[in-house]
């Protein structure tokens, strides 16, 4: 008999159209409804129910019960490195959803993993912070250089509250886009916030993506120069 981790069961939770079009949306880091959800699939709510069901019980979401309604977001940003590790996978061996357009640019250009910056710009990001020396090591060994508290916490990131937290400081999340790592963990979520205060981005609405303002991205690229 073998042993170790069911990875049947989550590839088969994950792998169904409807519940991977579920997951997918709720990248967006947004808790969303079962309503949100079931038009993001193209099914029925009871469908929509049913899926969520399955999800919920393998262990992929969390359920929150607000008012008369009940939200949905990813469980753990664990469930969102899997997510967007199979995007990786997926557009390097040629799967692609075949809508194209404007979004698409921006997609890639910087948009939201889970609760952290992603694409172009969140390369930048964390290849800039490791070229200047305030991110060392990779994998489970990345970590803040004592400069790299420094610089943060000009930006106005609280490192010794995010320390006190329950999630890693710094991860690396492989981009699906690019296939090269962007800054997750709580830091990688404190900085795209820190963002959003200075007002140099804002996400937007209806998708994943994120805009910089011309004097935003002008401050980011400064500050995160390669």
């Amino acid at each position: 008999m073998k042993e170790g981790p069911d990875i049947v069961r989550i590839a088969a939770l994950i792998g169904d159209p409807a519940r991977a079009n579920m997951l997918t949306a709720l990248m967006s880091g947004k808790a969303l409804t079962a309503t949100e959800l079931a038009a993001e699939a193209g099914v029925t709510q009871q469908t929509a129910s049913s899926h969520l069901a399955k999800l919920d019980a393998g262990g992929l979401l969390r359920m929150r019960k607000q008012g008369r309604h009940k939200y949905v977001s990813l469980a753990s940003e664990d469930v969102a490195a899997v997510l967007e590790g199979l995007m990786g996978l997926a557009a390097k061996t040629g799967h692609l959803r075949t809508r194209t357009g404007p979004r698409d640019a921006s997609l890639r250009k910087a948009r939201v993993c889970y609760n952290h910056l992603a694409g172009d710009m969140g390369i930048q990001m964390f290849d800039g912070l490791q070229q200047r020396g305030f991110l060392m090591g990779q994998d489970d060994d990345l970590h803040l250089t004592p400069d790299g508290v420094a610089f943060v916490t000009e930006l106005g990131v609280d490192v010794d509250g995010l320390r006190r937290g329950k999630s890693p400081l710094c991860r690396e999340c492989l981009d699906w886009s690019e296939r090269r790592s962007h800054l997750a963990g709580s830091l990688g979520r404190a900085l795209l916030a820190a963002f959003e205060v200075r007002g140099w981005a804002r996400r937007a609405t209806d998708s994943r993506a994120v805009f910089f303002s011309p004097s935003g991205e002008a401050a980011f690229r400064q500050h995160f120069a390669a």
